[in-house]
């Protein structure tokens, strides 16, 4: 964490930063280690060009420092004003980056307490940092992607006709944490028409015989990193011959994105091959998300594979390649790995079938 730390300065400075402030999420997880919970008392990371606290409420220090935090923490009790702490360890900082998560009144509290100074958002800062996984990172994401392949492998013992897609996502969630994650981030089951809303979640819709159903889950490991991988099912029964036409589009559109990615490529490049496969194929205006997006201690990261991102993929950068078809009142499919841009080209991380697959 000290490493991070001192880039993060580093950063800092190169950018007129006088002052980085970090509340509880994922940068500040990234940051130190600590996993800290969003109360409604402040902890805060103070980092400046002299050295970097951890300001906790009293009651929290046990926690932080049972979270490896080496730095110095400065506590506060009740009676004390957090806000007038932090800034007094912000020294004469003119400029003062908060990150992009903080809480509103977070932010109104800390100009009030340093009048002085002007203030900016800090993500960007933080996430040139997060983008590039370190060989660790990578590993926690190998061991969340190979748990979530587990789970999508027992498909067959829940996913069955005369089931509701509600039933069968109880059954996922519990079989998430089973496979090695701490927490269930997300169940997505859409059967039949619901597979045309790509964040449908699940609902009380009966899953029918030969319908396509969309499986789209996720959680979170012990070492802090997400899983993200979407597959298709059918049970029971053959489904519509126009809906395997477009699925065999989608595959073909996801390979030649998993094909193409390497390093100097553009963001929006991967995106643009799978688009045109796909357009080609009658079915662009069906193509209704971007290719993908960043994973690491957040399921959605930068880097967004998407139009309009001219950012050059390197190596250790994480991401989805999940392009997507959806036709409203029909169906829906959607095909997602999570990728590491490596030397030559990217490791996928999930590694169960690509195809329909049948139960």
């Amino acid at each position: 964490m000290t490493e991070r730390l001192d880039r993060a300065r580093l950063l800092a400075g190169q950018n007129g930063i006088d002052a980085l402030l970090v509340t509880p999420g994922a940068d500040l997880r990234y940051l130190t280690g600590y996993a800290a919970k969003p109360l409604e008392r402040l902890t805060c990371l103070v980092v400046t060009q002299r050295g970097s606290h951890l300001v906790v409420p009293g009651l929290e220090r046990a926690a932080a420092e049972a979270a490896g935090v080496t730095m110095p923490i400065v506590t506060w009790s009740e009676l004390d004003d957090p806000f007038a702490l932090v800034a007094e360890l912000t020294g004469s900082a003119s400029v003062v980056a908060v990150d992009d998560q903080m809480w509103a009144s977070r932010v109104f509290a800390l100009q009030e307490a340093m009048p002085e100074a002007g203030f900016v958002l800090g993500g960007q800062l933080v996430s040139a940092l997060r983008t590039v996984k370190e060989p660790a990172e990578v590993d926690a994401l190998r061991d969340a992607g190979a748990a979530i392949d587990r789970v999508h492998a027992r498909m067959g013992e829940w996913l069955r006709p005369g089931r509701t897609e509600r039933e069968v996502g109880s059954d996922i969630a519990r079989a998430i944490v089973e496979e090695g994650h701490e927490q269930v981030d997300f169940v997505i089951v859409g059967s039949g028409p619901n597979g045309a809303s790509p964040h449908h979640e699940v609902s009380d819709r009966v899953i029918g015989a030969g319908e396509p159903v969309v499986v789209d889950i996720g959680g979170t490991n012990a070492a802090g990193y997400c899983s993200d991988s979407t597959r298709n099912y059918v049970a029971g029964g053959e489904p519509d011959p126009g809906y395997l036409a477009m699925l065999e589009v989608l595959q073909r559109a996801q390979q030649a994105q998993l094909e193409y990615a390497r390093p100097g490529v553009t963001a929006e490049s991967v995106d643009a091959v799978g688009r045109r496969i796909i357009a080609d194929a009658g079915y662009g205006d069906r193509f209704i998300h971007r290719t993908g997006h960043g994973i690491g201690q957040e399921t959605h990261e930068e880097p967004y594979i998407v139009e309009g991102n001219d950012l050059e993929l390197e190596p250790g950068m994480a991401f989805s390649i999940e392009p997507g078809i959806y036709v409203e009142g029909q169906w829906g499919a959607r095909i997602e790995d999570i990728v590491v841009c490596t030397e030559d080209g990217v490791e996928v991380l999930n590694n169960t079938p690509h195809h329909l697959v049948r139960l």
